[in-house]
């Protein structure tokens, strides 16, 4: 059993875009794969984003204060779920600070290229049949999957000059979040774009809402006592509940060796909500923040769930050798 203490999160909130999970959500994948990540590996991750000359303060997760202090270690069977000191700003930046990097990034003239990057089309029939098939849907541009297999050779490069590993480092982190949302992994409608439904009466579109409102109405508003709040629960789930049994088998896949094959593996999970929850009825028009809520909510956390477990393992086999959850 390992020992955990939750990071305290520190960060001022300024403009949020509408991107992926959120900033809450990006936050809260980033803060549970902290609490995982081997101590080799820490000290690569730190040593990546020390290093980077351009450091990123983000609009969507900006750090006026650093969580670098949760720590991970072999212990006795009791989980210690203490939060730690908020760190100055001085301190080491982390994968939280960085964990919205790429959902700014690509609204910049140098990160234009990156928009496609953040999913994949699949060009499936849901609800009737889903699926995600590499050749089919990840188009000429690229898309998540070929980009987790890019940026995992790129952070290994010790040829490339720091800006470069540590941006790879920032996009690994974010599109292992990126991954786990259902409709990241689906084309119709551009991914739920064109589907408008409403939440407590306003018209909004339903990607927007698996991205923002019903992460939200689950776990707060984007604070850093909510990230906190979050993480610990979801560690809690991890270690002692509903989500023990299946921990395992989240992080079964590591081969970062294998290209895009395990991308593929998470992409076809998460798509398959699309078929069984998200489109199984036809959602346009209809208020979304009662039963349609009630049945996403359990959805959404399990897949910031695997986003933590997943990018530690990823991680920790990139910087350690081996996933470090047995």
């Amino acid at each position: 059993m390992i020992k955990l203490s939750v990071a305290a999160v520190g960060f001022s909130l300024l403009a949020v875009g509408a991107n992926a999970w959120g900033p809450l959500g990006h936050a809260t994948v980033a803060s549970v794969a902290m609490q995982y990540l081997l101590p080799e590996t820490r000290s690569h991750v730190n040593k990546i984003l020390a290093n980077d000359p351009a450091p990123f303060v983000s609009t969507a997760s900006s750090s006026s204060t650093s969580a670098a202090s949760a720590t991970t270690s072999t212990s006795a069977s009791v989980i210690s779920l203490t939060l730690s000191p908020i760190a100055s700003p001085t301190k080491q930046i982390t994968l939280v600070d960085i964990a919205s990097w790429a959902d700014d990034f690509r609204y910049t003239p140098e990160g234009s290229f990156s928009a496609s990057l953040h999913y994949v089309d699949a060009e499936d029939e849901p609800p009737k049949k889903c699926n995600v098939k590499y050749k089919r849907d990840c188009g000429d541009s690229g898309c998540i999957l070929s980009a987790i297999a890019n940026y995992t050779t790129r952070v290994q490069d010790h040829s490339l000059d720091a800006k470069q590993r540590a941006q790879a480092l920032k996009w690994i982190t974010h599109f292992l979040g990126d991954i786990q949302q259902p409709l990241h992994d689906e084309a119709i409608a551009i991914g739920g774009n064109q589907i408008n439904v409403t939440w407590n009466g306003t018209v909004v579109n339903l990607h927007h809402i698996w991205d923002t409102e019903m992460p939200t109405k689950l776990a707060g508003t984007f604070t850093p006592e909510n990230v906190n709040a979050w993480t610990k629960k979801i560690v809690k789930e991890l270690e002692f509940g509903q989500f023990r049994r299946h921990k395992w088998d989240w992080v079964s896949c590591t081969d970062i060796d294998a290209g895009a094959a395990c991308p593929l593996v998470w992409a076809r999970e998460a798509n398959s909500f699309v078929c069984s929850y998200v489109l199984k009825t036809d959602p346009t028009g209809k208020e979304a923040s009662g039963a349609y809520y009630d049945g996403a909510a359990p959805i959404i956390e399990m897949q910031i769930a695997k986003g933590g477990v997943r990018l530690a393992a990823w991680l920790n086999t990139i910087f350690a050798g081996y996933p470090g959850f047995w």
